[in-house]
């Protein structure tokens, strides 16, 4: 029970600087973007000729099965390091 309380909270905190990182870098860009706005008249054309294609992935299932999916690796590295340093039967 220990184990899985600890891989749960090693995920939260996982997703928690990932979350933080990706607002972080987005407000970053935000506050020192300089838009060149004379620049953009001379290529107007090429503008809009250029198209995007990406895939965002919004929905929760995919947040939730990341969520599951790191507990249960940070559960198994905290079994594996326990098991390799016999941290949790030491004698003294």
């Amino acid at each position: 029970m220990k184990i899985m309380l600890q891989s749960i909270i090693c995920s939260i905190i996982l997703h928690f600087i990932y979350f933080v990182g990706i607002m972080s870098v987005g407000y970053i860009k935000t506050k020192y973007y300089k838009p060149d706005i004379a620049g953009a008249w001379d290529k107007v054309e090429t503008l809009q000729n250029e198209v995007a294609f990406g895939y965002v992935i919004s929905s929760p299932y995919f947040y939730l099965l990341s969520f599951v999916g790191g507990s249960m690796i940070c559960g198994m590295l905290i079994f594996s390091f326990n098991k390799i340093f016999n941290l949790t039967k030491r004698c003294s």
